[in-house]
Parts: C-alpha cells; structure tokens; sequence
C-alpha cells in the first residue's frame, strides 16, 4: 500500500512540478520541469536516504562504538521482525531521532546525541519502536520523497522569483501569463507543503501505535514525547522545512502560523492516543 501511495506522491509532485514550469516558461518551461522532475524522482528514490544522514552529519555506529544503544535497536529490530537498520548518532544537542532509506533492507535509524542524554532507557525504547514502526510501515521513502521533491518545487519558485529562469519567450507569452507565474511562485510551495503535512500527519499516528507495541509500553513513547516536544522548544536544530517531518517530533520551534503548518499532530493527541492503549478511551476523552 505504501509502495502505491510513495509512487502516487511521485506522481502528484511531477504534475505539480510541471505545471508550475509550464506557467512559468510556457512549453519550454514545461519541458525543462518534467526533466527535472524525473531526475529528482530518481535521485529521491536512490539517494535521499544518503542525503538526509550527509545533511545532518550523521556519523555510523557499531557496537564497539556504544553497545547499548546498538543492543537495544538489535532488540526492537527482532521483536519488529524486521532486518537490523544501519543505526547513526547525529551530533547534535536536541533531543529527537528519524528514520530513512528506501525499504527495511535498506533503512537507517538516526538518533541526536542529546536524545541519549535525556531520554531514559524506557522512553528511548518507545523513540526508537517509533522509528522501527516507520520501517516497517515503509513510511521512510514517502517521507523522504516528500521532503526531496517538496524541496525541488521550492528551489524551482525561487529560481524563477529571482531570474525567471524559466520565463520562456516573448511569443509564448499569454496574456495574464506574468500574473499567472507570480501567482504559482506563491501557490507551489504551499501545495507541496499541504502533501508532505497530508502524509505525515497521518502517518505519525500509526507509528505511534506501532512503536508503542514494539517497545512494549505505550506510556514510556507518551513520556518520551513530552520530554522531546519541550526539549525542541528549548534547544534549537538547524533543520529545513522540508526535512522536518521525518523527526519522531518536529525539530522546528514555534506557535501560532507555525504550529497550524506543522508536519505533527499536536503532541497532546499523540500522548491521548497513547495514554489510551493502556487506560481505555477515557483517558482520551479526560
């Protein structure tokens, strides 16, 4: 089902990505956005996973290098059924964890230094059934698609703000056309940003309960998001906008405009649907 719905995403993001040059450029804007587009299509596919650790300077583990750590991903691995992820350490003091690659053979698991530090060894549990829950949901590819192509329309709009790379030639000029592509610079962006919270929001939910059995006790993920929603508002990551969905919480501070856009649920109703796995849907309701 994630397979189809991770080549639905190529699929929209293309169309999106197309449209967006044709507006911009007129047929030669079109043309040049569709090559683009399957070239970003195939890096995404093959080489965002990469992409994603080389940005925030993951650094790979072994078991010599923290034993504890590895043992217990090695656990979760086994108790999820799924083959043991390369497992990374970003240097970085707050507190969160993501997952990446393109299917379970092929995934990474990626925590923060800061995460080791504050989390106890019941609330790690819960983050990394999180991540784990994630792989095998086949949630890494969509996300890091997402995040790839998203990203690509983005840069696209910028392109064309600054030096309307793709304003084509006078005679493929329509009327309404420079409203049109100064309209699209605007609306691109937003759209690409409305599909990756679409995906993401939803997707956190099911990962949350998965994680939850996977780690054995809903209650220490609940806890562990407490600690990393308050830890995000408190330490700042230099994250992207694009990238930012694919953390078990947002690394992105900020109420207001920014809570409504946010790639997460709010952490309350995480923490209600998991307090609700071991009280009953009172716990829910309260």
């Amino acid at each position: 089902m994630n397979t189809m719905r991770t080549f639905l995403l190529m699929g929209l993001m293309t169309v999106l990505v197309v449209v967006v040059g044709n507006l911009l450029g007129g047929q030669n804007g079109m043309i040049m956005a569709f090559v683009f587009a399957v070239i970003m299509n195939f890096g995404a596919y093959w080489f965002s996973d990469k992409l994603v650790l080389r940005k925030y300077n993951a650094q790979e583990i072994t078991r010599a290098d923290s034993p504890e750590l590895f043992s217990l991903v090695e656990e979760l691995a086994g108790r999820a059924e799924l083959p043991m992820p390369r497992v990374y350490v970003v240097p970085d003091e707050q507190p969160n964890a993501f997952a990446t690659g393109r299917n379970p053979s092929h995934a990474a698991l990626a925590v923060t230094q800061g995460i080791l530090r504050t989390l106890s060894r019941d609330e790690l549990r819960g983050v990394l059934g999180h991540e784990l829950a994630h792989i095998k949901n086949r949630d890494m590819l969509t996300g890091t698609v997402a995040a790839t192509m998203a990203g690509a329309i983005s840069m696209i709009a910028n392109i064309a703000q600054w030096g309307m790379i793709f304003g084509g030639s006078r005679s493929d000029n329509r009327e309404g056309g420079g409203l049109g592509g100064i309209v699209m610079m605007i609306v691109a962006p937003i759209a690409a940003m409305m599909i990756q919270m679409a995906i993401s929001r939803s997707r956190e939910f099911v990962a949350d309960e998965g994680g939850a059995k996977i780690g054995g006790n809903p209650l220490g993920l609940a806890n562990a998001l407490r600690k990393l929603d308050q830890k995000a508002k408190e330490i700042p990551m230099e994250a992207s906008p694009a990238t930012a969905h694919i953390f078990t919480v947002s690394p992105l501070s900020g109420g207001g405009l920014m809570k409504l856009f946010s790639t997460h649920p709010p952490i309350e109703d995480r923490i209600a649907r998991l307090e609700a796995m071991v009280y009953g849907a009172a716990a829910q309701a309260s």
